[in-house]
């Protein structure tokens, strides 16, 4: 059975003035229910994750920031919102099931997390709504418990995964690729073992003509693991992003990544990354296509 990461914490409400679109991370799973394209007992509540595998990632004194709720206001206006308690179980909770979901894949082949992709937390700074780097962070967690060897993390948000390159730029066994909007935040970049970046309006036909070409050479790190970052802000209607990829197109990449993993036998866990557009019917329908498409090829 593949197992879907999802918490109620996910869609916590943020103070009065820092509203963010939480809302998807409720309507994701009613959505999937309400199709019937998952049953009730394939969702899980993932437990906060233990404070030594955040150490496996995460430096030490932004640890102890973060868990005394410490954090400079310079560094939490960074992250985008306030450092609360809630908000922090929150992160700890979707990291945990990302690490969770990767240990089922190892068994089914396949893993959801509706929320995860925080792909902009750094080892030492937390960034673009994100505190903890929920997939560097079980990319460690599988490389230190001998559960994988070698680790491709396929990032196609709109916005490089600058966290994500910053934290596994040392370590060989992880394979780091990132296409993304070359114009788009972070503003700085970090080195990936791969970047692609596009410009601004690129659409479907482009996009995928791109990605059908990386995606064969990523065989030569020689994974046998895979964690993909199915954001969908490369939509057109996004309002962060600069992309100009339809609903179609952004299926359509999702079916190149779940193929590439089941013709090379390779499981997968995914987290949903980035949506913004303004209509959350859009946000909501382009990340329950994923699901969807994964599910056919690979569940």
């Amino acid at each position: 059975m593949v197992k879907i990461a999802w918490h109620p914490l996910y869609a916590h409400p943020l103070p009065e003035g820092h509203r963010f679109p939480m809302l998807k991370y409720e309507l994701i799973p009613e959505q999937l229910l309400h199709e019937g394209v998952i049953q009730a007992d394939q969702l899980f509540a993932a437990e906060p994750v233990e404070e030594e595998v955040v150490l496996w990632s995460h430096a030490a004194n932004y640890w102890e920031q973060l868990k005394t709720l410490t954090l400079p206001e310079r560094e939490q206006r960074r992250i985008g919102f306030p450092l609360t308690e809630q908000l922090l179980d929150r992160e700890l909770r979707i990291t945990q099931g990302t690490i969770d979901g990767a240990l089922s894949a190892l068994d089914t082949g396949l893993a959801f997390n509706v929320a995860g992709g925080t792909h902009h937390a750094g080892s030492n700074w937390g960034e673009g709504f994100c505190l903890l780097n929920d997939q560097a962070v079980a990319t460690n967690y599988l490389l230190r418990k001998g559960l994988a060897s070698r680790i491709l993390i396929i990032d196609l948000d709109v916005h490089q995964g600058n966290g994500t390159a910053e934290l596994l730029y040392k370590e060989p066994r992880a394979f780091t690729f990132s296409m993304h909007g070359e114009k788009n935040f972070p503003f700085r970049k970090e080195q990936s073992d791969l970047d692609l970046g596009l410009e601004d309006e690129t659409e479907d036909d482009l996009f995928l003509s791109k990605l059908k070409g990386v995606l064969p050479g990523l065989l030569g790190h020689r994974p046998d693991f895979v964690f993909y970052l199915s954001g969908v802000d490369v939509l057109k209607s996004d309002k962060l992003g600069k992309l100009a990829l339809t609903k179609a197109g952004c299926r359509e990449r999702d079916e190149l990544v779940f193929q590439f993993c089941k013709r090379n036998g390779l499981p997968v866990q995914v987290s949903m990354g980035g949506g913004y557009s303004p209509e959350i019917r859009d946000i909501v329908d382009a990340h329950c296509n994923t699901f969807k498409v994964g599910l056919d090829i690979l569940g």
